[in-house]
């Protein structure tokens, strides 16, 4: 399954963009979110060197209702919200693409990962662009879960095969002495490897579209 990395532009006049603008040293880590139609409620951890000019920041601005510090010490502070603006969340709200927590926001930019079928990812940068959020694509990069795709004896083997060296370049192991060291025949290891390494390939490739997943 496709699994991208963005960096988003918070346009100006959304809250959480202005006021990481002007504390650029500080940094958001959206711990958790959630949104309907009227407000969005957040968990955030708020770090900085001058913590309470960015917390005075936030609780002064107009689009945050209520604003809670839950714990504060040593430049960190702990903070639940609740906004009238939940401006980021919308974007994911309508493309039914699935946020992954936490994620960092800092001088305007936030980093997002996303791990979501290619139709989907696509849903979401349509509303990116709807929403008028400009943002770049830094990775777009194949997950492959091996526990569903190999046997029980391929993960092992490929696994070990990885930890010996065999992978390397130059080879730090033989396929004989892999074969010996796990105690299975060299033919066996042979095959089983190939099955392992040619499941792996084909499952990353059989979703990999020749255009870019996500365009901008």
């Amino acid at each position: 399954m496709p699994r991208a990395e963005l960096t988003l532009t918070v346009p100006e006049g959304v809250w959480i963009g202005d006021i990481s603008r002007d504390h650029p040293e500080a940094r958001f880590r959206i711990l958790a979110a959630l949104t309907d139609d009227d407000a969005g409620v957040g968990l955030a951890e708020v770090i900085a060197a001058d913590l309470p000019p960015v917390v005075t920041a936030i609780d002064a601005d107009d689009t945050v209702t209520e604003l809670e510090v839950l714990q504060a010490d040593d430049g960190k502070a702990l903070v639940q919200f609740e906004t009238t603006t939940p401006f980021l969340l919308l974007p994911v709200q309508g493309s039914g693409v699935p946020l992954e927590m936490p994620f960092t926001l800092e001088n305007g930019k936030a980093e997002w990962e996303i791990t979501a079928p290619q139709h989907r990812l696509s849903a979401l940068a349509e509303q990116l662009d709807t929403f008028g959020i400009p943002y770049t694509v830094e990775q777009v990069s194949q997950r492959v879960e091996p526990e569903r795709l190999l046997t029980d004896s391929q993960l092992r083997l490929l696994l070990a095969a990885v930890d010996h060296g065999y992978y390397d370049t130059p080879r730090d192991c033989s396929l004989t002495e892999l074969a010996d060291e796990l105690g299975m025949a060299k033919s066996t290891a042979s095959e089983t490897l190939h099955r392992a390494e040619e499941a792996v390939v084909k499952r990353f490739v059989e979703d990999v579209d020749e255009d870019v997943l996500i365009e901008h």
